[in-house]
């Protein structure tokens, strides 16, 4: 870090981010350090270092570190910079398991009603215990990248799992006796029933955690041993991907973005729960939008706000279907409608209708591979000429985690790597995995990305679907025809340094991978 002097004889820093001594924060409330714009970074030889913004944070710095005796030395930085280290600083102060060691031997039965949104999560530390732990638990999930928080009860012991990068891990076991009082705090943050425990049900949560606006959606069911809740994190400042960010191969970007430019056609992307099918359509979408096209979306939920598009939220229990909501669209005047799934064949007839009469729809299919789903709409119902008429793309995709660049290393492949890579015609002397570390958690692995399956219905294509050829016989042509498997694209992002073999055959299946898959 390096700092230059500025006339009042502090310095100057160069920009974030900076290493922080965490323990330093213990005894500074957030709400402290925002006041007066002061963070303290470091002890250097009996010096405090510390970032300031005005003169308030100087002479604040100062009273910290002489009731410390130590010197203080201000590091100067504009406003906002020190807003986000500050935010990031305490986001990585005290975990859920810090705090269950902390309220031991309280009332962990008691729970308070009163919960002021959005406030600052961080903010609030002197509640009751079980807020304090509910509020430990969320802040911990977001500073852990978390997607979901499972709180699971079971006969004799109470757990709670984050899934980061898509794999579930345990970090926290708490009393099973403060299970309800747990459940009660989130129904109560969820606006849901206190009073029911019989019937499963849905709400959503708003909080600010580290100065980041988090939607949560709750999902609580009855179980034997007592009632489960899944909470689902959503950033609403999490920036939409592109394209060329979701994991596209640098080819078939603008084949896709070619595809998007149609005005009428049918394209979809398959794949199981959790797969990244709704961040696909949103990158498409947000590559489209412009002022002369009218988009307009029916989903369930609508998990991003997206600027110039109509999305509208499904809603069964007032008949607001996604066949409901689709026709209703198709009275807007739209030029392009996303479904967010084409669950029955009423809403896979009204959206083929759709792209036949002159629009282009984008839609998500629960099937393993990208030419299953051609075989799911005529399973449906679909007629095989209405099918070959209107789809013009299947694309299958998973999410496989990526190697932590902190922590990425070289090795030398075994025999057995060797021949799966070989398998499918990729050559690599050497591989990369991560050692694990703090960044990533000792994983290995930080963030994720697509594989991806782009299937092209080609006229030969169309052929066999109006011929009612089965699944394997399409895939097996348009491999013919250059359609790279979803096993094949994980090969080739082994060999890349991207993601590793074990990642790659964790969520792909040999069917999935085709003869070359292995």
């Amino acid at each position: 870090m390096q700092n230059r002097t500025t006339g009042s004889g502090s310095s100057e820093m160069s920009g974030p981010p900076f290493d922080i001594d965490i323990s330093l924060l213990r005894d500074l409330p957030l709400t402290i350090a925002r006041a007066n714009m002061f963070l303290p970074l470091r002890v250097m030889d009996g010096r405090l270092q510390g970032a300031v913004s005005g003169e308030n944070g100087v002479f604040a710095l100062r009273e910290f570190a002489l009731s410390r005796g130590l010197e203080p030395e201000p590091l100067w930085l504009d406003r906002d910079s020190l807003q986000e280290e500050i935010n990031r600083a305490y986001g990585q102060t005290g975990s859920a398991e810090d705090v269950m060691e902390s309220i031991t031997g309280e009332d962990l039965s008691k729970v308070a009603t009163e919960f002021e949104s959005p406030r600052d999560l961080l903010e609030l530390t002197d509640e009751a215990p079980i807020i304090r732990l509910i509020n430990a638990i969320l802040q911990q999930a977001v500073k852990e990248r978390a997607s979901d928080i499972h709180i699971e009860p079971y006969e004799k012991t109470l757990e709670v799992r984050f899934r980061v990068d898509g794999v579930l891990r345990k970090v926290l076991q708490p009393p099973r006796i403060i299970h309800e009082a747990l459940i009660s705090r989130v129904k109560i943050l969820s606006d849901l029933d206190i009073a029911e425990k019989r019937l499963p049900q849905d709400g959503r949560i708003r909080v600010v955690i580290a100065g980041r606006d988090i939607d949560i959606r709750v999902s609580v069911v009855p179980t034997v041993f007592g009632e489960r809740a899944v909470l689902r994190l959503l950033d609403r400042r999490q920036g939409l991907l592109g394209l060329d960010e979701v994991g596209l191969e640098e080819r078939d970007v603008p084949f896709m973005e070619g595809l998007l430019q149609r005005s009428s056609g049918i394209i979809l992307v398959t794949g199981p729960t959790g797969s990244g099918k709704t961040t696909t359509l949103y990158a498409a979408l947000n590559r489209i939008q412009r002022e002369e096209r009218n988009i307009i979306t029916v989903e369930d939920p609508v998990e991003y706000q997206l600027r110039g598009v109509g999305q509208i939220q499904v809603n069964p229990r007032i008949g607001l279907t996604f066949a409901q909501g689709l026709r209703s669209i198709l009275r807007q005047d739209p030029d392009v409608i996303m479904v967010g799934e084409i669950r029955d064949r009423e809403t896979a007839e009204i959206a083929i209708q759709a792209s036949l009469t002159g629009h282009l729809v984008l839609s998500t299919l629960h099937t393993n591979d990208a030419s299953t789903a051609v075989s799911r709409l005529v399973e449906m119902g679909i007629e095989p000429f209405l099918v070959s008429s209107s789809l013009v793309c299947v694309m299958a995709q998973r999410l496989v985690r990526t190697i932590c660049p902190h922590c990425k290393m070289k090795y030398e492949p075994s025999e057995l790597e060797k021949e799966v890579l070989g398998k499918s015609g990729q050559e690599a002397n050497r591989l990369h995995r991560g050692e694990g570390c703090s960044q990533c958690n000792d994983t290995g692995y930080l963030g994720r990305t697509g594989l991806f399956e782009l299937l092209q219905v080609t006229n030969t294509i169309r052929e066999m679907i109006n011929r009612r050829a089965d699944a394997h016989a399409i895939r097996e042509v348009a491999m013919r025809e250059g359609m790279r498997t979803l096993r094949d694209d994980g090969l080739r992002k082994v060999a890349d340094g991207i993601t590793t073999l074990e990642e790659v055959l964790r969520v792909t299946t040999v069917s999935e991978g085709g003869e070359s898959g292995g």
